[in-house]
């Protein structure tokens, strides 16, 4: 039997479709390429968008800033030297862009400059940080992505 050139065409369409339909269905069934998206509420957050601006600049209006480094308990935020540590209230939320499941959140509870985030809680890899804290009755947002 011979094909001509017109059933040949139509035969490499449906080959072709068949083999983009293969990948379509295999990666929307496959767990493995699941993504979390980075905010659930995301229309939610934007309408509080401006109070985080103006957070972050109270932040830069401080004499010095958060810094943040890695030791062997974890991962060491440390608070500028000039604050009084027990007017300080706020949270520190670490969320993984790649898997929402590891993401958490502690208080800030401060006793010092410093404030440790337990080796345990942190897996290798990219983290988001956000710390808002209050003081003085101001509010300060800190953001830093970090590679654990």
């Amino acid at each position: 039997m011979k094909i001509n050139w017109g059933t040949g065409l139509v035969i490499g369409m449906v080959l072709f479709i068949g083999f983009i339909m293969f990948f379509v269905i295999k990666i929307s069934t496959d767990s493995n390429y699941g993504y979390d998206l980075v905010t659930e509420e995301y229309y939610k957050k934007e309408m509080v968008y401006q109070q985080e601006i103006d957070a972050e600049e109270n932040s830069k209006t401080l004499n010095g800033a958060i810094t943040g480094e890695k030791t062997d308990g974890g991962w060491m935020l440390t608070f500028p030297e000039n604050l009084d540590y027990s007017k300080i209230t706020g949270t520190v939320f670490l969320y993984r862009p790649s898997n929402q499941k590891l993401d958490f959140q502690i208080p800030l509870e401060l006793l010092n400059k410093n404030l440790l985030i337990p080796d345990e809680r942190l897996v290798a890899g990219r983290w988001n940080t956000i710390v808002k804290w209050n003081y003085d009755g101001k509010d300060f947002l800190y953001k830093n992505e970090i590679v654990y």
